[in-house]
């Protein structure tokens, strides 16, 4: 039997960011010439966003008069990982319960103490006892809970702990999974003039996604995603093309240029893979939720797949009101495609993919439940 996903909650900090504003910001904080500063523009207006929330208010004044960044030229003394690190706890907890209670809000009659395992999920920041007992906490969580942490897996990583989850209630049809995704991307800001940097300052926000996972479909009128089938590829020849590394002033994330083309080139075989043993071809598949790493990367698996942008529309809307948001992100594009889904889509196949360091690409197979 499978299991099913379903009750996705959301939830972005308060600072909600036009692109053109966070371009400005940053054009000063880079100290770029009138050449770089137009440069600079002209990338965050191709990037297909329009807005990015961050739980630092600081990206909405370029004109100085910073919370978190020193008000000095060149932002210097540069904010250190434990700095960063200390922002993180202080904003992670807050941002995780109201993704909670958007999930707990969708499924009726689904109390907190109820719930018998915990999957937290986050590649932005870590500390312990961590973000996983802290929700224990707040929530009133049974102190037994079994609780598991998927950590520094970058954008890929909601992929992992639906597989978990989906292998938990496999074995248990009555456990109750709570998954809780949150990312603070925007505390890792990289003062760099490095393609890979500007690229990556240009793309990653913050945000928080929950849902649940359990051994049946949520009641009438709710709908679900069955979890058909998951698949895991990698490509080791990008493994410098996208990495994420922990350095002296924050996360560093490695995003180069080449990443959509190596997407583009194992998107298809990694499909393929994912549907070798089931009675669903790709021709069947009207239903994607991709994870927007980025226009380009949307771009190229439309090329590789033969999509349309129509048919990519749940992931550009999230990218455009959004960013990416790294793992939460997936969970965003699927609680679109959730949403959208009518009592004709019910047993209609969806596909699912998400990308990260390594270069690693996931797959999965849904059903919708309508």
């Amino acid at each position: 039997m499978p299991s099913y996903l379903g009750a996705i909650g959301t939830a972005t900090p308060p600072h909600r960011l036009a692109q053109p504003v966070i371009a400005d910001f940053m054009a000063g904080a880079l100290e770029l010439d009138a050449s770089g500063t137009r440069k600079l523009r002209a990338l965050y207006r191709v990037s297909g966003i329009e807005h990015r929330h961050s739980v630092l208010a600081d990206y909405g004044r370029a004109n100085g008069d910073y919370e978190f960044f020193p008000n000095t030229p060149g932002l210097e003394p540069f904010p250190t990982v434990s700095q960063r690190m200390a922002a993180y706890r202080r904003e992670a907890l807050p941002l995780a319960l109201a993704a909670v209670h958007d999930t707990l809000g969708q499924a009726p009659g689904m109390e907190a103490a109820s719930l018998t395992h915990l999957i937290t999920v986050s590649c932005t920041g870590m500390y312990a006892p961590g973000l996983d007992i802290e929700l224990v906490t707040a929530l009133g969580l049974p102190a037994s809970v079994r609780r598991t942490c998927v950590n520094f897996m970058g954008c890929y990583a909601a992929v992992n702990a639906l597989r978990l989850a989906d292998g938990i209630v496999r074995a248990d049809p009555a456990a109750r999974v709570l998954i809780v995704s949150v990312e603070l991307c925007t505390l890792h800001f990289q003062k760099s003039h490095d393609p890979d940097h500007l690229i990556s300052n240009a793309l990653f926000a913050d945000g928080a996604a929950a849902c649940l996972v359990l051994g049946q479909p949520l009641a009438s009128p709710a709908r679900s995603l069955a979890l058909r089938a998951f698949h895991c590829g990698l490509a080791p020849e990008g493994v410098q093309d996208m990495a994420w590394h922990i350095g002296d002033f924050g996360f560093e994330m490695t995003l180069s240029g080449y990443v959509p083309a190596l997407i583009e080139r194992g998107i298809g075989q990694l499909t393929a893979d994912l549907l070798q043993d089931l009675p669903v071809r790709r021709e069947d598949i009207r239903h994607f939720a991709l994870h927007p790493g980025g226009r380009k990367i949307l771009e190229a698996i439309e090329q590789a797949l033969g999509l349309s942008k129509d048919d990519n529309r749940y992931a550009y809307q999230v990218l455009r009101d959004y960013g990416n948001m790294s793992s939460a992100t997936v969970l965003f594009v699927l609680r679109e495609l959730l949403a959208a889904a009518s009592p004709a889509d019910n047993g209609a196949p969806a596909l699912s993919c998400a990308f990260g360091p390594g270069l690693t690409m996931e797959a999965m197979l849904l059903e919708i439940q309508s």
